[in-house]
């Protein structure tokens, strides 16, 4: 057999090339009209908008023409090409022809229809989303205007607040004062200094009858706080030592101007994030200020049961700055602007329309990562007592032991920005499992120590692994007695 060197050359045998009739589409090197190619030859037909019909022909390449053949036109141009290869010339016996204009007529006419169909359809869901929410509004004012044409409720002289709600408690339903009662104290405020802001509105310090009185005004963008609130003050047997104690709320303006007004007991020290700033603790106190933080927060928790009953209620915005310091040192929850009621009749999950969430800083980690159980109302519970085990572990610090204390600081100071995103969160509190840490001083203060332990298991990571409120107050109890401390 021959051998092959790397020198031999292979023969190349020319392909045979077609001659293609042309014309508008000639090479520079084409004669009479004439081309060659490698792979097809066409005639087409192509018109722009508005144009008349021009007839091109000419060779096409064997790379591509295949594609190019099947041709699909485009958006602007109406255009027919058809290709052959059977013989020199065979383009000069193809007369590709437009189709009628019709079609595409009725299909610009169906796609204008479809169009304006949807738009409608869009509009009309609008109206519809638009009328709702304003019907909604108008029956929750008529709500809160019953009787403003009447006369207002005559409240006798050296009737006091304190006297107001226990007749109310005594005589009537359990829920507060009478409507007209609330609309008469709210009038008749006088609005004395602004004491805090938050994302909702202002808070005011204010004077009924020479009574001081917490007036917090909502934003107009707020309504749902402010009706979600309102109506968590307002359920039976609500009234607590340890909730903030509801008073009035009202709303004032124009159709166009509004302002929301919930009217509550003031409480000079002002919430615990400021009294834990600028006050040290000693056991007593810090038990004082722990177990009644968590009877609030117990009796929120929990249902009671008959016709005079209190469904659930969980907070879901539980932190240092929504828990007031009352003058004798014990707490009152407060904020109830974004809590869950559960129905245990229809076993259903009351959750507010409200576009706010709560404080990313106090987020569980099952918030944070979305694997919350929305329609299981244990889970709003468990979230709560989570935040509740970073509240302790502030106050915790501020208790003095052996001459030594920690300077204030918010959970999770040292661990993420002043203002932390969700990832951030979710990176110290879901996937490195980080906890607040603990100073060394409290392994040898009884208290602290117990303490420690006790948030510890309220931050659980696994949510069924929480204490309970209950449970929390029980201890707390124990603790202070063992102590010998009164609470």
């Amino acid at each position: 057999a021959p051998v092959l060197t790397s020198s031999s050359v292979t023969p190349v045998i020319p392909e045979r090339m077609l001659l293609c009739h042309c014309y508008h589409h000639c090479p520079e090197d084409s004669t009479n009209n004439t081309c060659r190619t490698d792979g097809y030859c066409f005639t087409m037909v192509e018109e722009e908008e508005g144009g008349s019909p021009v007839l091109t022909s000419g060779c096409l390449g064997s790379v591509g023409s295949e594609f190019q053949c099947r041709d699909t036109g485009n958006a602007r141009l109406r255009r027919i090409l058809e290709c052959c290869t059977d013989q020199d010339f065979c383009n000069r016996d193809l007369h590709p022809t437009l189709p009628p204009l019709k079609n595409q007529d009725s299909r610009i006419h169906h796609t204008a229809l479809y169009t304006s169909v949807c738009i409608s359809c869009v509009m009309l869901i609008f109206i519809i989303i638009y009328c709702y929410y304003r019907y909604n509004r108008q029956v929750t004012r008529a709500r809160y205007s019953m009787g403003l044409e009447q006369d207002e409720t005559f409240i006798p002289a050296g009737e006091s607040l304190k006297d107001l709600i226990e007749q109310s408690q005594s005589s009537g339903s359990g829920s507060g004062l009478p409507l007209l009662v609330q609309r008469t104290i709210a009038k008749q405020i006088q609005m004395v200094k602004q004491i805090g802001k938050g994302r909702y509105g202002e808070v005011w310090m204010g004077r009924w009858r020479g009574e001081r009185v917490a007036v917090k005004v909502f934003f107009t963008t707020e309504e749902a706080s402010w009706f979600r609130e309102t109506e968590i003050y307002q359920t039976v047997l609500m009234r607590h030592e340890n909730i903030l104690g509801f008073i009035a709320a009202d709303i004032k303006g124009t159709g166009s101007w509004t302002q929301l007004y919930l009217i509550t007991d003031y409480h000079e020290n002002g919430s615990l994030y400021d009294y834990l700033k600028s006050t040290t603790l000693d056991t007593k106190a810090l038990l004082r200020l722990a177990y009644s933080a968590v009877s609030g927060l117990c009796h929120l928790h929990t249902e009671i049961f008959g016709t005079q009953g209190k469904p659930a209620i969980a907070h879901r915005d539980l932190k240092s700055k929504n828990i007031l310091v009352k003058k004798n040192g014990t707490c009152c929850i407060a904020d109830l602007g974004l809590a869950v009621k559960f129905i245990s009749d229809t076993n259903e999950v009351d959750i507010p329309p409200n576009t706010r969430v709560g404080t990313k800083r106090y987020m569980p980690p099952e918030v944070l990562d979305e694997s919350l159980n929305r329609c299981h109302f244990q889970s709003y519970i468990m979230a709560d007592m989570y935040s509740f085990g970073l509240i302790l572990w502030e106050m915790a610090r501020r208790c003095v032991s052996g001459g030594i204390v920690e300077e204030y600081q918010l959970p999770y100071h040292d661990l993420v920005p002043t203002d932390p995103s969700y990832e951030d969160m979710r990176e110290v509190v879901c996937i490195k499992r980080q906890r607040p840490s603990f100073a060394n001083r409290w392994s040898s203060d009884e208290c602290l120590r117990q303490m420690g332990k006790l948030m510890t298991e309220c931050w659980a990571h696994n949510p069924a692994s929480r204490l309970t409120a209950l449970r929390v107050k029980k201890t707390l109890a124990k603790m202070s007695e063992s102590q010998d401390i009164k609470l």
